[in-house]
């Protein structure tokens, strides 16, 4: 059923005299989409990859049955019959490299692959690339142990599973800019497939625009606390970066803006798109790059300056999770495919289609987007220009309270300026572009000029 949404807020009448109330609606084509997504396909993409009974980084490469090298190949196929359902308008590849040594977790020399399904765009002028991603390899109790039985069923088959689907639904369609869809391998041993791939996006300067792991995707039952959640799906952002320069130090500290760096931006983005499609869903902003002590493949992309974040369950079970299979003391253990609930996991696939789609489909942001600084004001004065090359429907200004984890009002401008009769002492504010269609941009914050 088609719904149409309205802001939270009325809008106030701007300075400027103008003024419009921000409707958000849905587009009638992702829809369709999220209504492919297969709980049954993502359920039979899982036993499949449990049946190869280790995908260990380190387990056999050379048999068609048992292995990571079996695990991959299959992956590959599966990954080449979406592209001839797509027209041949996906391209599937191995990502291939050798891991030297390390005396820790790799004791010889290891070629290593991550499976890679890329998308081309249809805009030459767009060159944005979103990646989305589940780790395929796994592990049980010993993360060295490359023979014993590792099922790894929601550790990750479940993410590869629902990237895999999504790809599949995506490729028919036609966006104005790249999108990857990979399965990494290497995770439990240390990212490995993920640092790779960020490395060499680094190298030719892709414009990767945003990285979505997926990763532990369908449990909904908390062994330890009994809380059975079939609706919350957390995305973990990182709040300062790494990497923040001298000069990006400064103008946080003179804005206030530590909560706003472009991970956060793209949480934000994943919670408002994913929910204004996906019913029965809420998206928890968790404001850390991840759990304590943890780390996923998106870090790897952290590390190296892009926009990356995790998404995973709302209640992990530590009993299924790198366990060897087992049972003590009448419960069980191991990370096997019944104990997946793949109708969530289609959820969590449904919630990373709308949210890349929406992106896919959106102008390109606005550029050298500025607050103006110049006097002392209780208004607030924003212009921006538009992207290169494009010119979209207009543009939302955004605006929340400082402590507001979430944008609570939008403004609509045709114009490249706004005029605003609230304190930019007192709100956070961005800009986004739009088009006809109603797809937005990822959010701009300003930066102070005079």
């Amino acid at each position: 059923m088609k719904r149409f949404f309205l802001v939270s807020f009325l809008l106030s009448l701007f300075l400027n005299g103008f003024s419009q109330t921000a409707i958000i609606k849905q587009d009638p084509v992702i829809n369709q989409m999220i209504t492919e997504v297969s709980a049954q396909n993502i359920e039979s993409i899982v036993r499949k990859l449990v049946s190869f009974g280790t995908r260990h980084t380190l387990s056999d490469t050379t048999s068609k049955k048992t292995g990571i090298g079996a695990a991959r190949n299959w992956i590959k196929l599966e990954m080449e019959k979406y592209a001839k359902e797509s027209g041949g308008r996906l391209n599937v590849e191995f990502d291939t490299f050798t891991l030297p040594a390390d005396g820790r977790r790799v004791l010889v020399p290891t070629s290593m692959k991550n499976v890679l399904a890329i998308l081309p765009g249809t805009d030459p002028a767009d060159d944005r690339i979103y990646i989305v991603s589940g780790h395929y390899d796994s592990r049980a109790s010993d993360v060295m142990d490359a023979k014993i039985a590792a099922p790894g069923a929601n550790d990750d088959a479940s993410g590869t599973a629902a990237t895999m689907e999504i790809a599949r639904v995506m490729s028919k369609q036609k966006f104005n800019c790249t999108l990857i869809f990979v399965a990494m391998v290497g995770e439990e041993q240390g990212l490995y497939g993920a640092s790779n791939l960020a490395k060499k996006a680094k190298e030719l300067k892709w414009n990767v625009a945003g990285m979505i792991t997926n990763d532990i995707v369908g449990n909904t039952y908390g062994m330890e606390t009994g809380l059975k959640d079939n609706r919350s799906v957390r995305v973990f952002s990182e709040g300062v970066p790494g990497g923040e320069t001298p000069q990006q130090s400064s103008s946080r500290a003179n804005t206030g803006s530590e909560n706003d760096y472009d991970a956060r931006q793209f949480a934000r983005y994943f919670k408002e798109v994913g929910e204004r499609y996906v019913e029965q869903a809420d998206v928890k902003l968790i404001y850390r790059r991840d759990r304590y002590l943890r780390g996923g493949d998106h870090t790897a992309f952290s590390r190296e300056g892009f926009s990356a974040i995790r998404v995973t369950e709302m209640n992990e079970n530590f009993e299924r999770q790198h366990q060897d299979l087992r049972t003590e003391n009448g419960v069980d253990y191991g990370d096997t495919p019944d104990f997946v609930d793949y109708a969530y996991t289609q959820k969590v696939a449904r919630l990373n289609l709308a949210t890349l789609a929406n992106l896919a489909l959106a102008p390109r942001q606005p550029e050298n987007v500025g607050v103006i600084t110049s006097g002392l004001t209780n208004k607030t004065s924003l212009k921006w220009e538009a992207p290169k090359g494009e010119k979209p429907q207009g543009y939302y200004v955004v605006m929340r309270e400082t402590s507001s984890p979430v944008w609570e009002r939008k403004f609509f401008f045709t114009d490249t300026k706004a005029e605003l009769s609230y304190s930019k002492d007192n709100f956070i504010f961005g800009v986004q572009s739009v088009d006809a269609d109603g797809h937005e941009s990822m959010v701009v914050i300003p930066k102070a000029v005079r």
